[in-house]
């Protein structure tokens, strides 16, 4: 019986401001990790970690340090068989739950001690993340799931009708998924930052290597956002898709105004348009862009959305086409099998945000366990990918003409190497004195 002995906490952070990676309409840091170990007493060493920006990995490393206490002592086996309980002590801990509730800093804490947890059960099995949990029985998966606020969108008897039909045909998917990889979308070429001659190459290279669906920040000035998307669209042609993420820029009129102008270039969506928890903000938008574009551009939001219960109300008010998961802004894998369900109810497909410090490396699990046990269908999704730090972990996202290979290794591919930590360690590591 495997026991978690301790909790140990990294603030990681990596200096990606000055050369404009990561670079949109509002964010201007560099890239972190609040990352956490959660050491056995023989067993594996289970990784996770949570995703932020400069000097808000403090805080969140701070707020891991407070609920390690609901981790520390634990067996695996204890919080396997009651999920819920476990992930309760930490989202509804008397003393801190005021900080969100379910949300901020404490629910991002809450997700990389969670995703650890996670990691470490998957390597005890033998098994990477996403084939670990295709391969859970169907309780189990609904056991996983706190329905608490969301039982007017989902039921346990539709997760676990939605989970059981999810079953027929999955070999068939799993093959497709070997021999073709999971289609996936490229940020790389467009990062705010970067001049108009850096867009020209990256999206030259990046169509040349097979990607044939890109993104780019948008939210500057209208002008600028127009000259650097036809840049883009003539690169890539007619045919491939070009998606556009605003950042949370945008008042809603505004996010209606630059998207009037920015239909001439064909956006497959606009992610982001206005503020994470205007849901009636996002509706509106989401018909001023159907009615513009005829339905071919969609709204695309969700990686700074709280929780599931956010997601709820986009799904049921129709305020979003495309759905973005984020693996550790929510409270980690089990409210994420939540928001993967809700969204296959809706017929909402759903692409997760990655980028930042090893989200890649998250989320191509996620995306995969959906495409196995939940959403099924590949129609309108995609991963997508960031060429960003993955030198950094010891299982690194694998990709191949535009699509992301099926990891194999036991876990969540959330490991980072120890000669990084050890580098990149603030304050004391060798890159920040």
């Amino acid at each position: 019986m495997t026991t978690i002995t301790d909790v140990h906490v990294h603030d990681v952070r990596f200096p990606t401001a000055a050369s404009g990676d990561g670079s949109d309409a509002i964010n201007r840091g560099d890239y972190s990790a609040t990352y956490v170990e959660l050491t056995t007493d023989g067993g594996p060493t289970g990784a996770g970690f949570t995703f932020t920006n400069g000097r808000g990995n403090e805080i969140t490393c701070a707020a891991v340090r407070a609920l390690a206490h609901h981790v520390r002592g634990r067996t695996v086996a204890e919080i396997a068989a009651e999920p819920v309980a476990f992930w309760r002590s930490l989202t509804a801990d008397v003393q801190l739950r005021w900080l969100g509730p379910e949300k901020g800093v404490i629910h991002m804490a809450t997700g990389a001690l969670v995703n650890a947890v996670w990691d470490l059960r998957a390597k005890l099995a033998g098994k990477p993340l996403w084939r670990f949990l295709a391969e859970l029985p169907t309780d189990d998966l609904v056991a996983t799931v706190d329905f608490h606020h969301i039982t007017d969108a989902l039921t346990p008897d539709e997760a676990a009708a939605i989970l059981d039909k999810g079953r027929d045909g999955l070999a068939d998917r799993l093959a497709g998924l070997d021999r073709d990889g999971f289609p996936s979308y490229t940020t790389s070429v467009g990062w705010l930052g970067y001049p108009d001659d850096k867009v020209r190459a990256l999206t030259r290279a990046a169509y040349a290597d097979g990607w044939r669906a890109v993104k780019m920040k948008v939210g500057g000035p209208l002008d600028d956002d127009l000259r650097r998307a036809r840049i883009i669209r003539a690169e890539i042609g007619p045919d491939a898709l070009l998606m556009m993420d605003a950042n949370q820029v945008w008042d809603v009129d505004q996010a209606i105004t630059a998207m009037t102008a920015l239909a001439e270039v064909d956006p497959y969506w606009i992610e982001e348009p206005t503020h994470a928890d205007d849901v009636l903000g996002h509706a509106r938008i989401a018909r001023a862009v159907t009615e513009l574009t005829g339905g071919r551009c969609r709204v695309a939001t969700g990686e700074v959305a709280a929780n599931r219960v956010i997601f709820k109300q986009l799904l049921q008010a129709e305020a979003i086409g495309v759905m973005q998961v984020d693996a550790c802004r929510v409270g980690g894998v089990d409210e994420v099998l939540a928001e993967l369900l809700m969204a296959a109810k809706f017929g909402v497909p759903v692409c997760p945000h990655a980028g930042g410090v090893g989200l890649c490396e998250y989320v191509q699990h996620l995306a995969i366990f959906d495409h196995l046990r939940v959403g099924t269908g590949l129609d309108g999704r995609l991963v997508e990918y960031v060429d960003h730090l993955h030198e950094h972990f010891v299982d690194p996202v694998r990709t191949r003409g535009g699509r992301y290979l099926l990891p194999t290794a036991p876990g969540y591919s959330s490991t980072m190497r120890p000669e990084s930590i050890a580098e990149f360690r603030f304050p004391d590591g060798p890159a920040w004195r």
